[in-house]
C-alpha cells in the first residue's frame, strides 16, 4: 500500500503484479473497500499490473471535511491523482456498484478518456446515462427500476440512514450476502470499518442526486464492456440494456450471480475483464480459426438492429435436415450463429450452406455421431476451442426403429438407445459442463416426443427412449437450474419430415402407413422449430407440439388409463 494526495485526503492504494504489464484499475462500490475485489485480484495479477484504492471516505483512505466534496467532480478528481501516480499511458478501468457509476462519468470527462484503455461496467449505471431510460422509459419497466432503488430515497432522510448503519444495518448486509449472492463475511470483506464507511459513503447519495450535480453528455467514446449480473437485486435488465445506446463500441455479457457478483462469482468476472482488455488491446491466446475468446467477444458486442438471439451460438444436432434443420435456419435468422451437425457431413453443410446464402447468417458444418462418446466428446471440444462455450443447445438428433418389442433385435434397441438417448446424454453431460464452468447460463431443448408419454405397440424402443429423455431433462432442469441453464423437453406429435420414410421397420411392414399418415397431417418441422425458439425464450420445461401431442399429454396428466386403453385399441386394430 501507498498513498495519493488529492485535494485535502489521501488515497489508499494497492499495487499488485509486474508494472511493465497493462494495468487494470478496479473501482469499489458502496459500502465496500478495495478488499471486495481480492479474489478478483488474485486472479489477474499473475497476468496484469493490478491496482485498487479506497475511494474517499472509506478503508484506510481520508474522508473529506467538506460532505459536499463527495460528488463526481471530486471522485473524478481522485481518479485522475490515481492515474498521475500510476503513470501509464491508459489503464483497463472496472468499477462495481458506485465504482462504476464513478466509471461511467470519468470516462467521458476530457483529461481522462483519453487514459482509459476500456471500461467494464458491474453492477452500477452511470447517472447521466440513467437519466434518459428513468424520463422516457416504459412506465412498467421504470417503475420496476424505481422500486429496486427504493433505498436511494432512504438515503437522503437526516440522520436515519446513520443511525441504521450503525445498529442493524450490516448484519442485515451479511444475509443479503449469504442468501441473495451465496457469499458468507470473510476477512476483508465486509470491512472492519463498514459503519464509518457506509456513514461517510451516503454523501455519495446526497451530492449527486438529481438536481444537485449538473448534466454532463451520457455519449462514452471508450470500448465499454457491461456485465450484467442475472441476479442482481438493485439494478434492472431494462436499465442496463438502455444503456448500450450511449457506447457505440459496447460489450454486453452476462454472469450467474447476484449484485456482489466479484465475491460469488471471482473466476467469471476475472476472466471476463482479462478477455476484454486484451481484445482491446488485440492480445488473444489461444486462438484457433476465428479463437473460442474471440467469437464470444463477437457475440457480445452489440449491434443496433440485430435479432432476438443475435448474441448466442447455437449448437443443433440432427442439423441435416428435418426439425433439425428447420430449427437451425430459425435460430439463424433471429441473429443467432449456429453450429450445424449430423452425422450425414453433406446434409449439415448443405444447412449451413442455406443459412449463408439465404439468411445472410453465419453457420458452421460439423459431422458428428451423437451415438458415439468418443466423437462427442471431439465435436464439444472443438465446438469450445473453434467458436467458444455455445449458449443453446439442441439435442434433436434421433432414429426410428419401428414394430412390435418382440421383433425387436438387441441391435434395434442398441441402436435406437445410443441416438436417441445417449446422444442426448452425451450432448447435456458435456455441453452442460461447459455452459456450468462458464457460469453464463444457458439453456439445453431435448427433443423428445409424444411418444413419451403415449404408448404404443409400434414404438417399444422409440418410446423408452423418448420417455427417458422427458424425465431427464426435468431432472437437469431442477439441477442446473441454480447455475442458471435452462432445459426444456419438446415433444412433438406427427411431423412433416422424413423419419417415417428413414425408419427402420421390423415385423408387419408399416412404412407407406407411416409416411401417408405424417403426409396428411400436414405439420411441417418449421413450426415445431418455432415451438422450440419459443421455449427457450420463455424457458419453458415441457412443451408438448401440435394437436395431437397437447392432448395426449393432458390425457397423460389427467386420464393415463385412458391412454393405456388407447394403445391396447391400437394393438387390437393391429392384428385385425
Amino acid at each position: 500500500m501507498r498513498w495519493v494526495e488529492s485535494g485535502d485526503v489521501r488515497l489508499a492504494l494497492v499495487e499488485e503484479g509486474d508494472p511493465a504489464r497493462p494495468t487494470v484499475l478496479l473501482l469499489h462500490g458502496y459500502p465496500d473497500t478495495h478488499r471486495v475485489w481480492d479474489e478478483v485480484a488474485e486472479r489477474l495479477r499473475d497476468r496484469f499490473h493490478v491496482i485498487r484504492y479506497d475511494v474517499r471516505g472509506a478503508g484506510s483512505s481520508g474522508a473529506p471535511a467538506d460532505h459536499r466534496h463527495y460528488d463526481l467532480g471530486h471522485l473524478s478528481a481522485d481518479l485522475a491523482a490515481v492515474l498521475d501516480e500510476i503513470g501509464k499511458p491508459a489503464v483497463h478501468l472496472a468499477g462495481h456498484d458506485w465504482g462504476s457509476l464513478q466509471g461511467w462519468d470519468a470516462v467521458t470527462r476530457p483529461g481522462i478518456r483519453e487514459r482509459v484503455a476500456s471500461f467494464t461496467s458491474l453492477g452500477g449505471p452511470g447517472l447521466d446515462q440513467t437519466a434518459p431510460f428513468l424520463r422516457h422509459g416504459r412506465p412498467a419497466e421504470v417503475a420496476a427500476q424505481r422500486a429496486r432503488s427504493w433505498y436511494i430515497g432512504a438515503f437522503q432522510l437526516p440522520v436515519l440512514p446513520e443511525l441504521a448503519w450503525r445498529t442493524f444495518v450490516p448484519a442485515m448486509l451479511e444475509r443479503t450476502l449469504r442468501l441473495r449472492d451465496g457469499v458468507g463475511p470473510r476477512p476483508g470483506h465486509p470491512a472492519a470499518t463498514l459503519a464509518r464507511d457506509a456513514a461517510n459513503g451516503l454523501w455519495l447519495y446526497r451530492c449527486n442526486s438529481a438536481g444537485r450535480r449538473p448534466r454532463r453528455d451520457p455519449r462514452v467514446d471508450v470500448p465499454v464492456q457491461l456485465i450484467e449480473a442475472t441476479r442482481d437485486s438493485f439494478v434492472t435488465p431494462a436499465l442496463l440494456a438502455s444503456l448500450t445506446r450511449w457506447a457505440p463500441r459496447c460489450w454486453h455479457r452476462r454472469v450467474v450471480a447476484g449484485h456482489w457478483a466479484h465475491r460469488g462469482r471471482p473466476g467469471v468476472v476475472a476472466r471476463m475483464i482479462a478477455e476484454f482488455a486484451d481484445h482491446v488491446d488485440g492480445r488473444v491466446e489461444g486462438r484457433v480459426d476465428g479463437g473460442g475468446v474471440e467469437g464470444s467477444l463477437r457475440r457480445a458486442r452489440v449491434v443496433p438492429g440485430r435479432g432476438a438471439f443475435g448474441d448466442r451460438l447455437v449448437v443443433v444436432t440432427g442439423a441435416g435436415s428435418g426439425i433439425g434443420r428447420a430449427t437451425a435456419r430459425a435460430f439463424a435468422a433471429h441473429g443467432a450463429e449456429v453450429v450445424c451437425a449430423d452425422i450425414d457431413a453433406a446434409a449439415a453443410a448443405r444447412t449451413a450452406g442455406d443459412i449463408a446464402k439465404d439468411l445472410s447468417g453465419t453457420a458452421h458444418a460439423r459431422w458428428v455421431d451423437v451415438g458415439d462418446a468418443t466423437a462427442m466428446e471431439s465435436f464439444a471440444q472443438d465446438v469450445r476451442d473453434r467458436y467458444g462455450v455455445p449458449d443453446i443447445l439442441v439435442n434433436n438428433a434421433g432414429s426410428v426403429v419401428s414394430g412390435p418389442f418382440l421383433d425387436h433385435s438387441t441391435d434395434d434397441w442398441r441402436r435406437t438407445l445410443d441416438v436417441n438417448l445417449w446422444g442426448v446424454v452425451h450432448g447435456c453431460r458435456l455441453f452442460g459442463a461447459q455452459m456450468a464452468e462458464r457460469g453464463e447460463g444457458g439453456h439445453i431443448v431435448n427433443i423428445a416426443s409424444m411418444a413419451a408419454f403415449a404408448p404404443t405397440v409400434v414404438l417399444p424402443a422409440y418410446s423408452a427412449a423418448k420417455a427417458a429423455v422427458k424425465t431427464l431433462s426435468e431432472c437437469l432442469r431442477a439441477e442446473l437450474a441454480g447455475l442458471g441453464i435452462g432445459v426444456s423437453a419438446v415433444c412433438p406429435g406427427l411431423v412433416s419430415t422424413a423419419i417415417a420414410r428413414n425408419a427402420t421397420y421390423v415385423g408387419p411392414d408399416l412404412r407407406g402407413l407411416a409416411e401417408k399418415g405424417a403426409e396428411l397431417r400436414g405439420y411441417p418441422p418449421e413450426r415445431v422449430a418455432a415451438h422450440i425458439l419459443r421455449a427457450v425464450h420463455r424457458d419453458q420445461a415441457v412443451v408438448p407440439v401440435n394437436t395431437e401431442a397437447k392432448l395426449g399429454y393432458a390425457l397423460s396428466r389427467v386420464f393415463p388409463g385412458a391412454m393405456r386403453g388407447i394403445a391396447r385399441l391400437s394393438a387390437a386394430a393391429r392384428n385385425l
